[in-house]
C-alpha cells in the first residue's frame, strides 16, 4: 500500500497544538501560587478555599485563551476575574504573584493603564506582608512576567490560528484561480467545438457535416491533450496508475512517496520512465512484487522501481537522453538477486515561497528573550554581590543556548546546561536553585516524553535535595521544586510555539500546492473519464449521420436529435470539470450506453437487476459508478472489435455488482499498453471503497468487474468520488 512518509502539518490541528501549550502553561503557574498558600495559610479549609478561588481564576484566564469564550463574557469575565483575583490575595494569602493573572487579562483588554495599577498594588501588598526589598523586587518581577507571558501567548496562539487560516485561505484562493484557468481554456479549446457541432440544427446538415466531423475530432484530441497535460504537472497521478495497473496484474505493490507536488516538467518525464517501467513489468508477467519510490533532497527530485521480476530495459532507451538533456540521469537493470531495478534522478526547481512579514515570529522571539531575562533577574537577586558577574556570565551562556535550540547536538548542548544548572549552586546559593528549570525546558522540547518527563522529575529532585541540604523551609523547599517545573513549561511551551510559527511561515505555500495538484488530478480524470466520453460520441454519430444522409434521412435525424442532446451534456460536463457540481445516475448512463453501442453496431444486453439497495441513492456513489460505467463502455468503443456487449449490476449481501463484458477480445490476445482510464476508475472506487477487475476471461469475453461494500460508505463523499 501506499503511504505518504511526510507530510505538512495539518492546518487545523497548529491551533490546537498552541492552544493546548498555553493551557499547561497557565495550569503551572497556578499550581505555584496554590502551593505558595502553605506559607501563610495554616487552616486547611482556608486553604481548600484559596485553591478553589485559584483554581476559578486559571479557568477564567483559559477564556482569553480561547477566543470565543471571551467573546461571550466580555467585561464581565474581566470584572469576576478582577474580584477573584484580589480576594485570593488578600483575605486568602495566596502568592502576590497571582495579580499576574489579571494583568495579563488587562493587556489582552488592552487596558495598559489600569494593568500598571495593578502592579502597583502587587508591590504594596508585598511590602506590607514582607518588608524585603528582594522579595518585593522579586515578586514584582514575577508579577509584571506573568502577565507579559500571558499576554505573549495568547497572542501567539492567536497568529498560528491566523498563519493556519491563512494557508487553508490561500490554498482556497488557489484552487478557485486554477479552476477559472480551467474554464477559460476548456471553453477555447472545447466549447467553441461544441458550438459548432450545433450548427447541424439551424444548418443543412449535408452542406456542414464535414466541417462539424472536422471539429468534433479536433475537440475530442484536445480534451485528450488537456487531460495529459494536467496529469503530467504531478507526478501522483502516475503512481496511482501504476499501483492499478500492477494489482490488477496480481503484483504486490509497495510504495513511498517523499516528493512535493506539482513536479512541473520533471514531473513529466519521471511518469514517462514509471509508466513503461510498470507496463514492461506486467507485459513479461514475472513479478510478483514491485516497490515503487519517490526522494528529493538537495534539488534533486528520484524515483526508483524495482521489481522481484525480469524487465526489458529497452522501452527506456528513448528517455535516457531526455534525462541528460534535463539534467538528470536515468539508469536500469538487473541485480545480483535476480531483480530488476529502474532509478530515475532529476533537477527539480521550486519557486520560493513569497515573503512572508515576520511579526508572528519577532513576537515570539521577543517573549521568550523577555522571559529569560526576567527569569534571569529573579534568579540575580539573591546570589552574593560578588558572586554577580560569574553567575550573570553561566546565565548568559545558559540564555544563548535557549535561543539557539538545541535539536543540531542536543546531548552537548543539554549536558551543558546540566552542569550550568546544578554545580553553580556550590557558589551561589539560594537563589540559584531556579535555574535548573531552563534545562527542564530544553529536556522537554528536544526529547521524547518517554525519556524527558523522567528526567524532569529527577532535575526537580535534585532542586529539593539541594533545598534541603541549604536548610530552607519546607513551603519554600516546595515552591522552589514545582517552579522548576513551571519555568521549564514556560520556556518549552514558548519555544514550541516560536517552532510552529516558524513551521507555518516557511511552508504557508504548501496547502497551495498540494491542493492544485489536486485539483488538476481531478479536472485530467473527468475531462478523461466524462467529457471525453460524450465527445467521442459525438464524433461517433457524426460520421454516422455522413453516411445516412443519403441512404436513410428520418434516422439522420433523429441521429441529428441524439447529438444536440450529447451536446448539452457535454457542456455540462465542461462546467463540472472546471468545478460545477456533476450528479450522474447509473440508470440513465446505462440508457446512454445503449444508445452509443447499438450507433455503433453493437448488439447489447442490459440487466439492471440491483433493486434498491441501501445508500445506493446517494448522489456520489451513482456519479462514481456512472463514471465508471461510461469510461468502460468508451474503452469497448476504443480498445474492442466486440459485436455483443453485457451491461449488468446486481446486489446481494451488502455488496452492489456492475459488470461490463464484451467479445471484442479473445482471451490469448496480447496485452495492449493501457491508458489512463484504469487509474482513473480504480482511484473514483477506492474512495467508496470499491475494488475494480478488468482482464480476459477463458471464454473469450473481457469482463470488467466493480464490487462495492455499501456498508463501508462514507457519509463525507465528494460529488465526483475525488
Amino acid at each position: 500500500m501506499f503511504k505518504k512518509s511526510t507530510c505538512p502539518r495539518g492546518t487545523d490541528l497548529a491551533p490546537h497544538i498552541a492552544r493546548g501549550t498555553v493551557a499547561a502553561i497557565l495550569a503551572g503557574f497556578a499550581a505555584v501560587y496554590v502551593l505558595a498558600i502553605n506559607s501563610r495559610q495554616s487552616g486547611a479549609l482556608q486553604l481548600l478555599a484559596a485553591a478553589v478561588v485559584a483554581a476559578a481564576i486559571f479557568g477564567i484566564q483559559l477564556a482569553y485563551v480561547y477566543p470565543n469564550l471571551k467573546r461571550r463574557l466580555g467585561v464581565r469575565l474581566l470584572a469576576l476575574q478582577a474580584v477573584l483575583v484580589y480576594l485570593a490575595v488578600i483575605p486568602l494569602g495566596t502568592s502576590v504573584g497571582m495579580l499576574g493573572f489579571l494583568v495579563g487579562s488587562l493587556l489582552l483588554s488592552s487596558a495598559w493603564p489600569v494593568a500598571m495599577v495593578v502592579v502597583g498594588s502587587a508591590v504594596l501588598v508585598e511590602t506590607t506582608r514582607a518588608p524585603d526589598l528582594a522579595a518585593t523586587v522579586s515578586i514584582t518581577i514575577g508579577t509584571v512576567l506573568t502577565g507579559l507571558v500571558i499576554y505573549g501567548l495568547a497572542q501567539l496562539a492567536d497568529r498560528v490560528e491566523d498563519l493556519s487560516a491563512a494557508r487553508l485561505a490561500l490554498a482556497m484562493a488557489a484552487v478557485a484561480e486554477e479552476r477559472l484557468r480551467v474554464a477559460t481554456e476548456l471553453n477555447e479549446k472545447i466549447g467553441v467545438g461544441l458550438d459548432a457541432v450545433n450548427r447541424l440544427t439551424v444548418e443543412p446538415p449535408d452542406e456542414v457535416i464535414d466541417e462539424v466531423l472536422e471539429v468534433a475530432r479536433r475537440s475530442l484530441a484536445d480534451a485528450r491533450a488537456a487531460a495529459v497535460d494536467y496529469r503530467s504537472m504531478s507526478l501522483s497521478p502516475e503512481i496511482a496508475r501504476a499501483r492499478a495497473l500492477l494489482s490488477t496484474a496480481g503484483v504486490e505493490v509497495e510504495g513511498r512517496t517523499r516528493h512535493t507536488e506539482p513536479l512541473g516538467p520533471p514531473g513529466v518525464l519521471l511518469g514517462a520512465v514509471l509508466r513503461e517501467a510498470v507496463t514492461g513489468i506486467v507485459d513479461l508477467g514475472q513479478a510478483r512484487r514491485c516497490v515503487v519510490e519517490t526522494t528529493e533532497d538537495n534539488g534533486l527530485v528520484g524515483l526508483r522501481v524495482v521489481s522481484d521480476g525480469a524487465l526489458d530495459v529497452g522501452c527506456l532507451d528513448g528517455l535516457v537522453g531526455q534525462f541528460q538533456d534535463a539534467g538528470g540521469r536515468l539508469t536500469a537493470g538487473s541485480e545480483a538477486d535476480g531483480c530488476s531495478v529502474v532509478k530515475a534522478t532529476i533537477p527539480v526547481c521550486s519557486k520560493p515561497a513569497a515573503s512572508l512579514p515576520g511579526s508572528a515570529y519577532s513576537l515570539s522571539v521577543t517573549l521568550l528573550v523577555v522571559v529569560l531575562a526576567g527569569f534571569a533577574a529573579k534568579v540575580l537577586l539573591y546570589v552574593p554581590v560578588r558572586a554577580l558577574a560569574g553567575a550573570a556570565a553561566c546565565l548568559a551562556v545558559m540564555a544563548v543556548l535557549q535561543l539557539r535550540g538545541t535539536r543540531d547536538r542536543p546531548l552537548l548542548s543539554l549536558s551543558v546546561q546540566a552542569v550550568l544548572s546544578f554545580l553553580p549552586i556550590l557558589w551561589f546559593g539560594r537563589g540559584w536553585l531556579n535555574v535548573p528549570g531552563f534545562m527542564v525546558g530544553s529536556l522537554l522540547l528536544v526529547l521524547p516524553p518517554a525519556l524527558s518527563w523522567p528526567l524532569t522529575v529527577l532535575a526537580m529532585a535534585g532542586v529539593a535535595t539541594a533545598g534541603v541540604l541549604l536548610s530552607l523551609g519546607v513551603t519554600v523547599v516546595v515552591n522552589l521544586t514545582i517552579g522548576v517545573l513551571v519555568t521549564g513549561l514556560v520556556v518549552s511551551g514558548l519555544a514550541r510555539l516560536t517552532r510552529l510559527i516558524k513551521e507555518l511561515q516557511a511552508t504557508r505555500e504548501e496547502p497551495a500546492r498540494t491542493a492544485i495538484a489536486q485539483e488538476r488530478l481531478r479536472v485530467a480524470r473527468d475531462l478523461h473519464d466524462l467529457l471525453g466520453h460524450n465527445l467521442a460520441a459525438i464524433l461517433l454519430k457524426c460520421e454516422l449521420v455522413r453516411r445516412l444522409l443519403d441512404r436513410d434521412p428520418g434516422r439522420a435525424r433523429a441521429e441529428l436529435a441524439d447529438i444536440v442532446v450529447i451536446s448539452e451534456r457535454a457542456r455540462a460536463d465542461m462546467r463540472a470539470v472546471s468545478g460545477g457540481h456533476l450528479e450522474l445516475s447509473l440508470e440513465e448512463e446505462a440508457a446512454s450506453a445503449r444508445a452509443i453501442l447499438t450507433t455503433a453496431g453493437i448488439e447489447v444486453r442490459i440487466d439492471l437487476d440491483h433493486g434498491p439497495p441501501p445508500a445506493f441513492d446517494d448522489p456520489a456513489v451513482n456519479t462514481v459508478l456512472s463514471a465508471v460505467l461510461r469510461e468502460a463502455v468508451t474503452n469497448v468503443l476504443r480498445h474492442s472489435s466486440a459485436r455483443r456487449c453485457r451491461i449488468e449490476t446486481g446486489y446481494a449481501q451488502g455488496l452492489f455488482r456492475l459488470i461490463v463484458a464484451n467479445d471484442g477480445l479473445p482471451h490469448d490476445a496480447v496485452r495492449s499498453p493501457a491508458g489512463s482510464g484504469l487509474g482513473n476508475l480504480t482511484a473514483r472506487l477506492a474512495i467508496v471503497g470499491g475494488r475494480l477487475t478488468a482482464a480476459p476471461e477463458e471464454d473469450g469475453w473481457f469482463r470488467l468487474r466493480v464490487v462495492l461494500d455499501l456498508a463501508r460508505l462514507s457519509p463525507d463523499l465528494t460529488r465526483d468520488g475525488a
